[in-house]
């Protein structure tokens, strides 16, 4: 496996693009032409090659790049990783977890060698050859969490399991869609959950924490979630939102096609062997809506979505205002025509726009 790692940037000029392979492989989110809040829960088993569900933890072209915008959101605000005092096992966990899926998946691009607790990692795409001692964190140059995550993408919350509850007790958060670990941390399952609408009313969370609590070691989990974000900016964090929420004021109807992101979260659940932690991690996908269009079945899909998605979730996801922009555009890309089932582009099968 051989990936052109971009060099771009997701903040001040903005030179983040999607290849066409990025493109066709993007976990568009929506099975049909309609959205309503599930525990939408599967088994994280892979998925077809080449695609973000393949591997454990997917690297892609963008690799290099979100490791160096979660560099400057750490030199800027080192709260956006944390890590309760009883958390330090389940962070060795979580290090092994990404080391050996990581050297296992892409050997081309990470190796791993271990003599007992003598471990050597090579990191090849960021330059780094380290070797130190398992279990030791005086041989790491930060905690066992931090410093793996530092070079992972994706966002990774590492949940303590007690008294038949979930607990935000460590994370690594830099590229979060509005919420704030520093503000989560300690929180239990509910808690944090609480500002999203509808879905407590629905039993959404009972469900999906009845679900947590029995995920076992070797049998991961994953969901889809998603929102939108103006512009291809990470971190769009409570912390920032200063600077990031006065750009949704900034679409145009001749700039929306490319300002406007779909942003995807593939969320996957790792059941961690030593502390009995569940780790969540968090990978940020995005994609402009002109790119999106380039598939006619997620032009059509996307309208109806927007279209016909609840008030209250247009509001959460922040883009209510914007609402009626977003579907003069996407309108031009919805012909009428049926659209086939899942969440593939289906690029072979679906007939091109008709009008």
């Amino acid at each position: 496996m051989t990936i052109q790692f971009n060099d771009e940037s997701f903040r001040d000029d903005y030179t983040f693009h999607n290849s066409d392979w990025a493109i066709k492989r993007f976990p568009f989110p929506f099975h049909e032409d309609s959205y309503m809040y599930s525990v939408n829960m599967e088994q994280h088993k892979g998925g077809p090659e080449g695609s973000v569900y393949e591997m454990r933890f997917d690297v892609d072209e963008h690799y290099v790049s979100e490791m160096k915008d979660r560099a400057l959101v750490l030199d800027q605000d080192p709260l956006r990783c944390q890590s309760l005092p009883h958390m330090t096992l389940a962070g060795w966990d979580l290090l092994e977890l990404i080391m050996v899926s990581k050297s296992e998946d892409y050997p081309d691009l990470f190796e791993l060698h271990r003599n007992g607790n003598q471990w050597r990692w090579i990191n090849k795409p960021m330059g780094i050859d380290h070797s130190f001692t398992f279990m030791d964190e005086t041989t790491l140059p930060y905690g066992p969490m931090e410093y793996i995550t530092r070079q992972a993408q994706g966002d990774f919350v590492v949940l303590d399991q007690r008294d038949e509850m979930l607990w935000m007790d460590a994370g690594m958060v830099t590229t979060q869609a509005d919420w704030s670990l520093d503000f989560d941390i300690g929180m239990n399952f509910f808690e944090w959950h609480a500002p999203v609408p509808k879905a407590h009313e629905m039993g959404i969370f009972k469900r999906a924490l009845k679900f947590l609590l029995n995920i076992q070691q070797g049998a991961p989990a994953r969901r889809l979630n998603w929102t939108m974000t103006v512009n291809p900016l990470l971190d769009t964090s409570p912390e920032n939102y200063h600077q990031w929420g006065i750009q949704k004021t900034t679409l145009t109807p001749e700039n929306i096609g490319h300002k406007q992101h779909l942003r995807v979260e593939l969320q996957t659940f790792f059941r961690l062997p030593r502390s009995n932690a569940l780790v969540f991690p968090i990978r940020c996908y995005l994609c402009s809506f002109q790119d999106l269009m380039t598939a006619p079945k997620w032009g059509r899909r996307l309208h109806r979505v927007i279209r016909d998605l609840p008030d209250e979730l247009a509001t959460y996801k922040g883009f209510i205002d914007n609402r009626p922009m977003m579907l003069d555009y996407l309108s031009q890309f919805d012909d009428g025509l049926p659209t086939s089932a899942g969440v593939w582009p289906d690029l072979e099968t679906e007939p091109p726009l008709a009008k």
